[in-house]
């Protein structure tokens, strides 16, 4: 095996489901990728993420900052402010991510046709 199958198949890959199941779901590039701009508040992340709920939003940065990759700054005002901002961690999310992106704009319309081909096959 090639020392990269070994990571995946060997004793890492409990560890690797894990973090892979934590940055793959369905906000957390798409929050990562916005707090790139800087700190922001709730309200401006869902602004700038269409279609995430604040529930789902809540709930991915919670458990982004119990992950490490966000941190969450609250301020004594009145009213409460809370600003969101990648940690150092997170950061080095953004180029991995941004690597894999342009590998589906690349791809993507062969596995659009390969699915295609696949679809009419099978029905």
């Amino acid at each position: 095996m090639t020392d990269s199958l070994c990571i995946v198949h060997g004793e890492s890959g409990p560890m690797i489901r894990s973090v892979l199941d934590r940055i793959c779901d369905k906000w957390t590039l798409l929050i990562v990728s916005t707090l790139q701009r800087g700190r922001m508040r709730f309200t401006e992340l869902q602004r700038n993420i269409p279609g995430v709920s604040q529930r789902m939003l809540s709930l991915t940065l919670r458990h982004l900052e119990r992950d490490g990759l966000v941190v969450r700054t609250a301020y004594a005002e009145v009213p409460p402010r809370v600003e969101y901002a990648l940690t150092d961690t997170g950061a080095t999310l953004i180029e991995p991510a941004l690597a894999l992106a342009s590998w589906a704009v690349t791809n993507g319309p062969t596995i659009e046709a390969s699915r295609s081909s696949f679809d009419s096959r099978s029905s």
